[in-house]
């Protein structure tokens, strides 16, 4: 792969990073919601009696939750493995890139 090549190719994967890392923040956001929501149920709950019937529907609810929780925390370990990835192609084009520059102006003594 020659110079203009690799840094094509380097700046698309800079930003499919970005992108990876701005989804990350994104689900760790709405994961952050869900652990309140949660909270405030914990929290309510303490306050009925356990055969009341409101405690069943909240604890349905809160299972939900945690459901959806376990599935942002899937999709998050699917991109921290794509961002792991890119990481690792981004070193080796950085180190093709610096070879392909000293190879072009290296100095003939």
């Amino acid at each position: 792969m020659g110079f203009a090549a690799s840094s094509a190719r380097l700046y698309m994967l800079l930003a499919r990073k970005m992108d990876l890392e701005f989804q990350l923040q994104q689900i760790n956001q709405a994961r952050l919601r869900l652990t309140n929501v949660l909270d405030k149920l914990y929290a309510s709950a303490q306050s009925l009696e356990p055969e009341n019937s409101a405690v069943i529907l909240q604890e349905q609810f809160m299972e939900r939750v945690q459901n959806q929780d376990k599935r942002l925390e899937l999709i998050a370990n699917r991109i921290q493995l794509q961002h792991q990835a890119i990481n690792t192609e981004v070193d080796g084009l950085r180190k093709i890139i610096s070879k392909s520059i000293d190879s072009t102006f290296k100095l003939q003594a």
